[in-house]
């Protein structure tokens, strides 16, 4: 891969769905799907629109460790 983060990015920007992962209290791992991010910086930073009353940002203000996952389904590979 001679630009890895052009390529990682090139993935994440042509997927219209992104999986994003929270913790609860207890610590148990939670999956959402989502749209994909409204806007991005790099590959390091991502900007996702949800209701400020959501569960997920309930968790985020509780424990802030997070996960996201892009997947292109046609190949079989995500980041």
């Amino acid at each position: 891969m001679k630009n890895p983060e052009q390529t990682i990015g090139n993935l994440i920007d042509k997927q219209s769905v992104s999986f994003i992962g929270s913790m609860d209290q207890d610590c148990f791992p939670n999956m959402k799907a989502m749209l994909s991010p409204r806007k991005r910086e790099g590959i390091s930073t991502f900007w996702f629109t949800t209701n400020t009353s959501s569960m997920r940002v309930t968790q985020y203000l509780e424990n802030p460790k997070a996960c996201i996952y892009f997947c292109d389904e046609q190949l079989f590979r995500g980041v």
